[in-house]
């Protein structure tokens, strides 16, 4: 079973189609790389799988479970909010903003979510969110709250707290471009060991030394269309429409 089905995805705002006929299957422990210039609908293509946009047509299924189904604009699948609910817990997502609460330490961060959404019990959160802390080398920084971490040390509490919950799919949308330069390798080192323990992720992201590294595919998306798919060793060295050549050439 595919982790993620995408078939055939549309999505507009107001009269823009930012989505045209996306499709694309998610194998477990594959990362995904998508790359391409900005207004290419990168992140919101991530933003439909966790459902903080709404498609106007297509399916998107996760683990064998359908998620939302539309057809011209018309709805086909009615979920209640609990069965929504119980499927979107399935995928963590990592934003370019860090969005911790400010009035909790790291540890707190990372406690809150497991203990309101999956009622875990306060023990069991601390040492979960300690373990993951110490993961993503942070074990000092348990009880520093979030204006005394750099831009990285946040970033990467984000991702223990969303790996708090458990998902069997990581979504990152260019985690790093808000950071400064020299923090961008301390996040970078995080998802790639992430990637090295079998995680399935799909990255939005502009760093091309990291999709080419550790990515098994690469997207090159633009105009809300996947323009090629393939390998690293395929997007970067064969590219094979004049767009990507152009793209590559003006970033590298």
């Amino acid at each position: 079973m595919d982790m993620l089905n995408i078939e055939h995805v549309s999505a507009n705002f107001g009269k823009l189609e930012v989505l045209k006929d996306i499709s694309l299957n998610v194998k477990k422990g594959e990362v995904i790389c998508l790359i391409g210039p900005s207004g290419a609908g990168k992140s919101t293509l991530l933003r439909t799988l966790n459902h903080l946009e709404h498609i106007s047509d297509g399916k998107i299924t996760v683990m064998g479970k359908v998620l939302t189904h539309y057809e011209k604009g018309i709805r086909k699948l009615n979920l209640t909010s609990k069965e929504r609910r119980q499927i979107l817990l399935e995928m963590g997502m990592v934003f370019q903003k860090y969005n911790l609460f400010p009035h909790k330490t790291a540890l707190e961060n990372t406690m809150l979510a497991p203990m309101t959404v999956l009622h875990k019990s306060e023990d069991e959160a601390r040492t979960n969110g300690e373990r993951l802390l110490k993961m993503v080398g942070l074990e000092d920084k348990m009880d520093a709250f979030p204006n005394k971490l750099s831009g990285g040390q946040q970033q990467r509490v984000a991702i223990a707290r969303a790996l708090a919950m458990n998902p069997e799919i990581m979504l990152f949308d260019e985690p790093t471009s808000a950071l400064d330069p020299e923090l961008v390798g301390e996040v970078l080192s995080v998802m790639k060991s992430l990637a090295e323990a079998g995680m399935t992720m799909l990255v939005v992201t502009h760093e091309m030394g990291f999709a080419r590294e550790v990515a098994n595919r690469v997207l090159f998306m633009e105009n809300g269309r996947i323009v090629e798919d393939g390998s690293p060793n395929d997007i970067f060295q064969n590219p094979k429409s004049d767009r990507l050549k152009q793209f590559l050439k003006a970033i590298l």
